[in-house]
């Protein structure tokens, strides 16, 4: 039994001393994980909670022109080219009222650009395939876009178009789009 009082005892230091080094390295990797540089986080920047106004143009079903139709989205960030991309979205969902549509509810808006005062405004082939025919509805696509944008974006002067990123020189062979375009508010008509 002496024997085995001895081995304990023998034991004793070696298990003092492992637990005086293990103290140790844990405390030398606290001090380490402390003083080390904290790694750089990416701010989110969290959308605003809330709603905004947003002015869309809509064909008017009588008389050829667009017309406005105020509408309520969720408010954006201050990224413009993702609130430019919100308010696109909507203008494709349609009109909630009487008023027609101007661009295909299928539009896809592949990316958006601010070149300065400029919106370069790139969607996918679904926006030419879902264009219908003639004069009157290219014009009423290009300047419900043109004119949503810059009324609720003053930032935004001019809208260039491109489908697949392409610059267009006509969707339907009527407007010319190889340069950026201007609003035309001549073309607001009221209800009616």
């Amino acid at each position: 039994m002496a024997n085995r009082k001895m081995t304990v005892r023998g034991k004793f230091p070696l298990i003092v001393a492992f637990l005086a080094a293990a103290a140790i390295l844990g405390a030398l990797m606290l001090h380490k994980y402390l003083e080390r540089e904290p790694s750089p986080r990416v701010s989110a920047h969290p959308k605003p909670a809330g709603r905004i106004s947003v002015s869309l143009f809509f064909a008017s079903p009588n008389s050829g022109g667009l017309v406005r139709e105020s509408r309520e989205i969720g408010a954006c960030g201050g990224d413009l080219s993702g609130c430019i991309r919100d308010v696109l979205e909507e203008l494709a969902n349609g009109p909630l009222g009487d008023l027609s549509p101007t661009i295909p509810a299928n539009s896809i808006f592949r990316s958006i650009r601010i070149q300065g005062d400029t919106a370069v405004v790139t969607m996918g082939k679904e926006f030419l395939e879902g264009l219908p025919g003639g004069s009157s509805a290219e014009v009423t696509a290009v300047y419900s876009i043109v004119n949503t944008l810059s009324i609720n974006f003053p930032s935004i002067k001019r809208v260039q178009f491109q489908i697949e990123g392409l610059d267009m020189k006509t969707f339907n062979g009527h407007l010319d789009l190889r340069a950026p375009l201007s609003p035309d508010f001549s073309l607001e008509t009221t209800r009616g």
